[in-house]
């Protein structure tokens, strides 16, 4: 778990990485020396507007070090999300940035290993790729079998992929926001 302190720090870098984009077309550098933000991290960033999800984009490997990953899914989500256009300035103070970092992927065998409200799934079949986050499913009120046919459509596949083929991935995050 993060402290607060931290947690606090990580949306900074989100918002001032939007921010630095709108007004330099380019993010800022950031002076990080807590020992927690320079290890590898696992991450995604969730921007809503009104309510409503305006972007989210994030990395499930720890590849870079935690405060870097939460500034390139800010841009990410903020800039190149294909489902929505680029965010525009006179967006930025309605939209709410929410930070989950994840922990490392787990392969599971049985779905009842799978706990709705703790674990985010990520499903692989073939080139098809799905990951929804543990908060999704608590958000839309979905059981364990809704969460398995909703992150198969995600993926491109049909809602039963999980039951033949498909490999089944599970997750935590520590989820935080504005």
């Amino acid at each position: 778990m993060l402290e607060q302190n931290l947690r606090q720090k990580l949306l900074e870098i989100a918002r001032r990485s939007i921010e630095g984009y709108l007004e330099e077309g380019k993010a800022p550098a950031f002076a990080v020396t807590e020992a927690e933000l320079l290890q590898d991290g696992a991450a995604f960033v969730t921007l809503t507007k009104g309510g409503r999800l305006r972007g989210c984009i994030g990395y499930t490997e720890a590849t870079h070090p935690l405060y870097q990953t939460i500034a390139s899914c800010a841009l990410s989500a903020a800039f190149s999300d294909p489902r929505f256009p680029p965010l525009r300035s006179e967006e930025l103070p309605q939209t709410e940035i929410e930070i989950s970092v994840l922990t490392p992927l787990q392969e599971i065998k049985e779905i009842s290993e799978i706990e709705v409200g703790r674990d985010g799934l990520f499903i692989t079949k073939g080139s098809h790729r799905g990951l929804l986050l543990p908060q999704v499913a608590v958000e839309y009120g979905w059981d364990r079998e809704t969460f398995l046919k909703q992150t198969c459509l995600k993926a491109g596949l049909p809602p039963d992929a999980w039951k033949s083929g498909a490999e089944i991935f599970i997750f935590s995050a520590e989820i935080f926001h504005e």
